[in-house]
């Protein structure tokens, strides 16, 4: 788009103001320059020297399964439902901090693992996750 210069209508400016275009790049550089020292808002500390010592023992969590089948497995090994409590208390017994992992297979009716569940609150583990596939 051009311009008229006023002089004389055929005459036509083809040349382009970039004053408008500075102004706005100096005040992006001051705005810049102005907030730079702001984005490191680190604490500066001196930690103390500690000895090194060993991390905390983890343990395994343990996994209680429930085939298409109904079958109860704890850790692969096949269990009879009516030990289940006794095995998993025996386990609480050895280790107060039992994390425990149930899954059952999408075929199993609510009732068989609801049973499941029981036995494990009843057998005293307060650590249970209830394992699931990602997705739909």
């Amino acid at each position: 788009m051009a311009f008229s210069t006023g002089r004389d209508s055929s005459d036509v400016v083809s040349e382009i103001n970039i004053t408008p275009l500075v102004d706005v790049m100096l005040v992006l550089l001051v705005v810049f320059i102005l907030t730079a020292p702001l984005l490191n808002n680190a604490v500066r500390i001196n930690l103390p020297k500690t000895a090194t010592t060993a991390p905390p023992t983890q343990s395994k969590s343990v996994t209680v399964s429930v085939d298409g089948e109904n079958r109860i497995f704890i850790d692969k090994q096949e269990v009879d439902a009516a030990a289940l409590e006794h095995d998993l208390r025996e386990l609480v017994r050895r280790d107060p901090e039992l994390a425990l992992s149930l899954q059952a297979d999408a075929g199993v009716p609510y009732r068989a693992v609801a049973k499941v569940i029981a036995n494990i609150q009843r057998s005293g583990v307060s650590k249970l996750s209830v394992l699931t596939e990602p997705g739909g």
